[in-house]
């Protein structure tokens, strides 16, 4: 992909991690539709470029986020293309084995873990220093609404959806001095395959043993949703931001 030389200063620039599909396709196209320099970042270089669609604001640099030598250089790289970063979404995350924990082997943990949590972890400590050293930012951490009422089955998922709660508010926290902002986001049910992942669209299983087809929402929806929260001034913060499919099972997943 060719490298505009050029910086234009009054646009802003976003990261996305976990770009190659889902949701984070989806706001990496809405962004750069309304004009946004978007670096994406995720495993597989040819879903990056899908995403991209050869788009000349568009910067893909396959990472994976598990290791933090390549998310340092994942900023360094957009810095060097764009100037600065204004923005994080860091979106990379897997769903992981659908059991409960007897049945939950130690790899498989470890799996989940290191993408959903060391991963997440990576991306943020590189935009927290990035943003020091350039008068602040925001980063959006994906979370789930697991990270407030568990799914059936979903321990390791929950585990770790949890844990991104706890960075959101030590990420708000510490960013105080620094104009660094941090947002949880939670998603419930966007119509993509992490639903595949527990049965959603075939039947989820419920706390009372029954399975059932829950309703979902458009990608793009959510997308709209991050980009307003990527869009405020640092004057404000939004510390946490729930959204879902409208009559999904939510409260006491029942």
């Amino acid at each position: 992909m060719s490298q505009s030389p050029q910086i234009n200063e009054a646009t802003r620039t976003v990261v996305i991690t976990g770009a190659g599909s889902g949701i984070g396709r989806a706001t990496a196209r809405l962004l750069l539709s309304q004009g946004w320099n978007v670096v994406l970042a995720g495993r597989t270089k040819s879903t990056l470029e899908e995403t991209a669609q050869s788009h000349p604001s568009a910067l893909v640099i396959p990472t994976d986020v598990t290791d933090a030598s390549a998310v340092d250089e994942l900023f360094s790289a957009a810095q060097q293309r764009f100037g600065s970063v204004d923005v994080l979404f860091n979106n990379a995350g897997v769903f992981g084995p659908s059991v409960s924990i007897d049945q939950l082997s130690p790899e498989q943990w470890d799996q989940v873990c290191q993408i959903n949590l060391t991963g997440a972890i990576n991306a943020a400590r590189s935009a927290f220093a990035h943003f020091k050293a350039h008068g602040g930012g925001r980063i959006i951490n994906n979370g789930s609404i697991s990270a407030q009422v568990p799914r059936v089955n979903s321990v390791a998922y929950t585990v770790t959806k949890h844990g991104i709660a706890g960075l959101t508010k030590a990420l708000e926290l510490d960013g105080r001095p620094y104009q660094i902002r941090a947002t949880q986001l939670d998603i419930g049910n966007t119509a993509s395959d992490l639903l595949d992942d527990f049965g959603a669209n075939d039947g989820a299983l419920q706390p009372s043993g029954q399975r059932i087809v829950e309703p979902t929402f458009p990608l793009e929806q959510a997308a709209e949703a991050i980009a307003y929260i990527a869009g405020l001034p640092l004057g404000t913060s939004i510390n946490q931001f729930t959204i879902t499919a409208g009559g999904m099972p939510y409260i006491g997943r029942g």
